[in-house]
């Protein structure tokens, strides 16, 4: 089951970034610099990947920017649920994608598109992030699809990592489980 942690200013501090690499690699077999806020975004993604390919994570990705994905060489990118024209351009530049989906059909265009994978959101209950889809959802796009599906929205325990797999998701993401693990 893959393992991916989503990081952002609550979880991830540049003042002690060797520190908390560290510790989501320990859980982590992907991670994502994600900092919707920064003003220094491109120069502190710069210094994450330098960073983080010091350690053993399969994939490290950036948030959004595909351009500055594949300019800092980055592995991939983690697309919004509103770049989903982005796909294609970002594939063509060599990059692994993942697309934030919320509904069965993003997920089937994300797939028609090319995306390597998809976070599928939320799961369960998450602050500012509306009804939660369920397991149940995600085991029915799970028999329709055929690129991993990353569980997302509200996991904070083993017990929800387990349900994600009991319901066919290929993994989990969280930025909050991180937090606390």
């Amino acid at each position: 089951m893959i393992s991916y942690a989503i990081s952002d200013p609550s979880t991830l501090c540049f003042d002690h970034l060797d520190q908390d690499l560290e510790r989501f690699s320990q859980q982590a077999d992907m991670i994502l610099y994600r900092d919707k806020k920064s003003d220094h975004y491109p120069h502190n993604a710069k210094t994450f990947l330098k960073r983080a390919s010091n350690y053993p994570f399969d994939k490290i990705l950036l948030h959004s920017d595909y351009q500055l994905a594949k300019r800092l060489g980055a592995d991939g990118v983690h697309l919004t649920s509103t770049q989903f024209d982005a796909i294609e351009s970002a594939k063509a530049l060599g990059l692994f994608v993942i697309i934030s989906c919320h509904s069965y059909d993003e997920v089937i265009t994300a797939q028609k598109y090319g995306a390597d994978m998809v976070t599928f959101s939320p799961i369960f209950a998450t602050p500012n992030k509306g009804e939660p889809l369920g397991v149940a959802a995600l085991y029915r796009l799970t028999l329709e699809i055929s690129i991993p599906i990353i569980a997302l929205g509200g996991i904070l325990t083993q017990e929800h990592i387990e349900q994600c797999q009991i319901h066919g998701a290929s993994g989990f993401a969280s930025i909050r489980y991180f937090q606390r693990h």
